[in-house]
């Protein structure tokens, strides 16, 4: 099997390294790629964004599988391209994909599927953010409607700064969704779905906050771990239930079926399981840590998914082992990212046993005194992930590697998964919290 995967990060760079691992995937390339992509597999200047472009790449490498990792070329409707050319394709139509390109969309298709979720308007003017803010009280929560690479919502308990943030989305001509906010923790689980049947993956927790203790503003994300020990038994099974399979069966009635991984972003409040959102791709950085744990291989799974045959797919495997992923963020981050410093540390972070650096925003300097060395290019550069024994152990394998990892400026969280290794975790209306048994 030949596989382009279409995208520029770390997702891409996880999803490339299991592709990998799969005996069937005989060659695997990536467009545009970074500079740890490029170590791996060919890459090819090419604008994943572009449908046009991205078909006349597929034709050219006469590939048999097609991966679209970042929404942009989703909602931009790079995947009917390639489906119209005749290329197997995992990810969503444009239509399928609206599931994150709108939020405002998404709450209607749930409202249509007996979806629970948090309560919310829509608002396209002050007046009615005004409103909305003052029906559902502090903390606020604003969102905006459309694509913010997850920067684009603001959770906080000031008035001011909820309106200020909807005042600003209208002011560059969208509009914004404000919900009551939701209480309890929040899990992440990624669903595979041939727009039929739906498997699930192992659910992970990210890090939205660019500093400890949930402080600062919000992020793409700094960090995940997998699996959650803290988890009710049969929790992944609600979420097939009551979430995934009412929503890819809504979405099939409506003739925009769904195919690809439907993110579902979780809370467990104290009125039970509500969805926070949806994203029509892989999660990023939950991606690194749950893929690092999967062994069954990769391209069948997403080959069948795309084919429509989810259901001649192998039951999943998963290692017993705990996944740990800290991101290494650019000076400055999430506001204006500093780029062109050099990345130094990586082949020792990566010598550690059961460590491995996944690349996100790099490149291969060009010119300058930098030359040939490798240099951040993005917000979020980099992570640093582990495999260990349990919760403690993964934490101490990745830290150890991001404190291997030389970049000027660079910042990170230092509290990924801590609360969850010290048993700090709670779920509202449940007992202490037990291991969930996964298949080795």
């Amino acid at each position: 099997m030949k596989v382009l995967v279409l995208g520029p990060g770390g997702r891409e760079h996880a999803i490339i390294r299991a592709l990998l691992a799969d005996p069937e995937v005989e060659q695997v390339h990536c467009a545009p790629g970074n500079a740890g992509i490029a170590q791996l597999v060919p890459v090819h200047a090419v604008d994943a964004d572009d449908p046009a472009a991205a078909t006349a790449l597929a034709r050219e490498l006469a590939v048999d599988l097609v991966v679209v990792g970042p929404e942009a070329p989703l909602v931009a409707g790079v995947a009917d391209a390639l489906r119209e050319a005749g290329f197997l394709v995992f990810g969503p139509s444009r239509a399928a994909a609206r599931l994150e390109g709108s939020k405002a969309f998404a709450k209607e298709v749930m409202a249509s599927a007996g979806v629970p979720t948090a309560m919310a308007r829509v608002a396209t003017t002050e007046e009615e953010a005004a409103d909305a803010l003052d029906t559902f009280g502090a903390p606020y929560v604003v969102k905006d409607d459309g694509l913010a690479a997850g920067k684009g919502v603001v959770v906080t308990a000031d008035r001011a700064e909820a309106l200020e943030h909807a005042a600003a989305c209208f002011a560059a001509g969208g509009s914004v969704v404000i919900e009551e906010f939701l209480d309890g923790p929040e899990v992440s689980l990624f669903v595979l779905t041939d727009g039929s049947r739906v498997i699930p993956l192992s659910p992970a927790q990210d890090f939205k906050r660019i500093h400890d203790d949930d402080e600062g503003p919000n992020t793409g994300g700094m960090g995940a771990y997998t699996p959650l020990p803290w988890l009710p038994q049969g929790f992944v099974e609600e979420v097939v239930e009551r979430v995934a399979r009412p929503t890819v069966d809504e979405m099939r009635r409506r003739g925009t079926p769904f195919v690809g991984v439907l993110y579902c972003g979780l809370a467990v409040t104290t009125r039970g399981l509500r969805v926070i959102e949806f994203n029509a791709r892989f999660g990023d950085p939950e991606t690194q840590a749950v893929l690092a744990r999967l062994t069954t291989p990769l391209g069948r799974l997403l080959h069948a998914a795309a084919a429509g045959r989810l259901d001649e797919a192998e039951r999943l495997r998963w290692r017993p082992e705990t996944a740990v992923a800290v991101v290494v963020a650019a000076q400055d981050y999430p506001d204006s990212p500093r780029k062109g410093d050099p990345i130094s540390g990586l082949e020792d972070a990566e010598a550690l046993e059961g460590v491995h650096v996944v690349h996100a925003g790099t490149a291969v300097a060009p010119e300058g005194e930098h030359a040939g060395r490798i240099v951040s290019a993005g917000g979020r550069v980099l992570a640093v992930v582990a495999l260990g024994a349990d919760l403690d152990d993964a934490r101490e394998r990745a830290y150890r590697g991001v404190g291997l990892v030389a970049l000027e400026g660079s910042q990170h969280r230092t509290d990924i998964a801590l609360k969850a290794a010290r048993g700090l975790v709670t779920v509202p209306g449940a007992s202490a919290p037990r291991p969930r048994q996964e298949q080795a």
